[in-house]
């Protein structure tokens, strides 16, 4: 094998007047591509002067996990979206990449992370907590995160994702494990955190979009829109510079209350899950290797179901309807 990326591609474009900080990053996972192949894009329509940068600045990073994109996969040699911060030991890859895009994230008033997902089902947005002074992630930001969320064309919106990770992490942390870094790793206390979660932590605010499955031919468009109308409602770019969102009726917005492991390779689901599908109380979702079912304790949506997963990992999630408005 060839050794391993030694640098991150960073573009960045400085208009002349002061505005806003905005970061727009891609490929955190690897064959997560639609937001990369979307910045290639917005990038050849500034350089021609299709696109005027107004104010502010803007940096897009397309490629945030080269070695992870260079092999396909979501991982170079662990997952870089969970325990990112700067290491003071290097351990493996992401924690070279951390070390420079932890500064990156807190040079920025904001981010716009682009994402795609292994089942089927359609794009959506991910947002913080409510504005709160607590200990797991205190925040002022619920504002603008709610604007940005709104603006970017997507049907559903998501929130609740670290406080539902700590409750699993509390089970993670109660089990066994092989003493391997990996499972070291998904049983830290800080294991939640990723790119959205670091930047809030810095004071900013942080979206992540959703922009699909990993093969929907329409992901890069929806992710280059989404910069557009990220854009224009900073006033970075004037507003005819894409169609604004205008939908028939609200997002639906819902909140993560469950996280369920996989703990065994022979765990497997009642059927083809999509992101979304809905679930009724009691309803068997899937069956452990053991034969035990696992049922869901309440009505709601499965989020993320992914066959794919390793033992100790994320299985799937589940959301109910959030009383937050936007």
């Amino acid at each position: 094998m060839s050794s391993p990326p030694t640098h991150l591609r960073i573009h960045q474009f400085a208009g002349l007047r002061p505005g806003p900080r905005l970061l727009v990053t891609g490929a955190v996972h690897g064959n997560e591509v639609h937001g990369t192949r979307a910045m290639a894009e917005i990038i050849r329509q500034l350089d021609a002067g299709e696109l005027v940068l107004r104010r502010g600045t803007l940096t897009l990073v397309p490629v945030v996990n080269p070695l992870a994109y260079r092999l396909d996969r979501r991982e170079g040699d662990r997952n870089l979206n969970r325990n990112l911060r700067p290491p003071a030991v290097v351990h493996d890859f992401e924690d070279r990449i951390a070390r420079v895009l932890c500064p990156l994230l807190g040079q920025h008033d904001g981010l716009l992370d682009l994402h795609s997902f292994q089942g089927q089902g359609p794009a959506f947005a991910m947002i913080g907590p409510r504005n709160n002074d607590g200990d797991l992630e205190p925040f002022s930001q619920e504002a603008t995160e709610s604007a940005v969320a709104a603006a970017l064309g997507v049907g559903r919106i998501v929130e609740g994702w670290l406080s539902t990770y700590a409750l699993g992490l509390q089970r993670r942390q109660q089990r066994e494990h092989d003493g391997s870094r990996r499972a070291a790793l998904t049983s830290d206390p800080h294991y939640g955190v990723g790119t959205t979660e670091y930047m809030r932590s810095t004071g900013g605010w942080a979206i992540t979009l959703e922009c699909g499955q990993h093969l929907d031919p329409a992901g890069p468009e929806v992710a280059r829109r989404a910069i557009l109308r990220t854009l224009v409602l900073l006033g970075m770019l004037d507003d005819g510079a894409v169609e604004p969102h205008r939908p028939a009726q609200p997002p639906e917005l819902l909140q993560l209350y469950e996280v369920i492991d996989r703990e065994d390779a022979g765990d497997s689901f009642e059927r083809e899950w999509a992101s979304f599908d809905a679930v009724a109380q009691g309803q068997r979702i899937g069956t452990r290797a053991s034969g035990e079912a696992v049922l869901a304790p309440s009505g709601g949506r499965i989020v993320f179901p992914n066959v794919k997963s390793p033992p100790g990992t994320e299985w799937f999630y589940l959301a109910r309807p959030s009383d937050r408005r936007l």
